[in-house]
C-alpha cells in the first residue's frame, strides 16, 4: 500500500496541473466501493468546480475546492493516480478534465481506493480519527501514546490514530536504523528510543519522498513513472539476505497480520 513518501510523491505531482484549475468534465465507473460518495453525486458537485489547494494527511490526499467542500482521496492498495489521460479500462474509477486542457486518472486494480466527497463544514470519519501526521509528530506525543500500549512496536507504529502516514514498509525500515527489535513491546521503549525512533522515521520518510517514493508493485507516481526509494531499502521485502551492518540473514516473522522484517543480531 502506498505510504506517506508515495502519497506525498503524487501530491506533489499533481499539485501543479490541479490546482488553479475548473473541473469541466467528469467520467466515473459504475459505482463500486471505491466510491463513497456515489458517482452521479459525485458529478453534480465536482462538475464546474475549482480547486484552490492539494493537501495531504497521513495516506489521504485532500482537494479544497471553491465551494468550501473537499475531495477526499485514498490511494488504497494498488491505486494509481496520475496527471495524464489513460485509456478508459475496467480499472480506471474516475478521470478529470480540467480548464487548463490537462487531465488527472484514477486507475486501481483491486478497488480499495476511496474517494469521498466532502460538504462544506462537515468531516469525514475517515480523517477525524487520524493521529497526527507522521512528519510533524513530536517524541512527547508519541511516547505518550506507546507507553498506553503493551503490543510489539512495529503493531503499533502501523496504527494511524497514533500518527498518521508510516505503513509496512517504512515501519520496518525505521525500526532496522532505530535498532529496535519490531516484536519490543511498546511501552517497553525509553523516552530517548522513542525519540531515536521517531527521528529516524522522519528522517527516512523525507528520504523517501526525495527519492519518488518506493515502487514495490503497482505504485507509480504522477508522472507515470516509478519511485526509487525501493533500491535503498535495508530490510524491507529481503528475507534471507545479510544484514547490511552484521551479516546476519534477515529475517520474516508475522506481527498483526503484516509481514515484518528484520535483523536479530542488530534489532534489540
Amino acid at each position: 500500500m502506498p505510504e506517506l513518501p508515495e502519497v506525498e510523491t503524487v501530491r506533489r505531482g499533481l499539485a501543479p496541473v490541479l490546482v488553479g484549475a475548473c473541473i469541466e468534465q467528469i467520467y466515473t465507473a459504475r459505482n463500486n466501493y471505491f466510491f463513497v460518495t456515489p458517482p452521479k453525486t459525485l458529478k453534480a458537485r465536482l462538475l464546474g468546480r475549482g480547486v484552490r489547494d492539494l493537501l495531504r494527511h497521513g495516506k489521504y490526499l485532500v482537494a479544497l475546492l471553491d465551494d468550501d467542500s473537499k475531495l477526499l482521496l485514498h490511494l488504497g492498495m494498488t491505486g494509481q493516480f496520475v496527471a495524464k489521460q489513460l485509456p478508459r479500462d475496467e480499472h480506471v474509477h474516475i478521470q478529470l478534465s480540467l480548464s487548463n486542457q490537462r487531465h488527472i486518472t484514477f486507475r486501481d486494480v483491486r478497488k480499495f481506493g476511496k474517494v469521498e466527497w466532502i460538504p462544506k463544514g462537515k468531516d469525514s470519519k475517515r480523517l477525524t480519527k487520524l493521529g497526527p501526521d507522521a512528519l510533524v509528530t513530536n517524541t512527547a506525543w508519541l511516547l505518550s501514546k506507546l507507553k498506553e500500549r503493551k503490543i510489539p512496536i512495529k503493531t503499533a507504529l502501523l496504527d494511524q490514530s497514533i500518527w498518521a502516514g508510516v505503513g509496512n514498509i517504512y515501519a520496518d525500515e525505521g525500526l532496522y536504523r532505530s535498532k529496535v527489535n519490531p516484536n519490543r513491546p511498546s511501552s517497553s521503549l525509553s523516552r530517548a528510543q522513542v525519540d531515536a525512533l521517531r527521528t529516524h522515521i522522519q528522517k527516512l520518510l523525507e528520504q523517501a519522498i526525495m527519492a519518488g517514493g518506493s515502487t514495490i508493485n503497482d505504485y507509480l507516481m504522477a508522472d507515470g513513472q516509478l519511485g526509487g526509494f525501493q533500491n535503498f531499502h535495508h530490510v524491507y521485502g529481503k528475507t534471507g539476505a545479510p544484514c547490511p551492518k552484521c551479516g546476519e540473514l534477515i529475517q520474516r516473522i508475522t506481527l498483526g497480520g503484516r509481514g515484518t522484517h528484520f535483523c536479530a543480531r542488530c534489532q534489540k
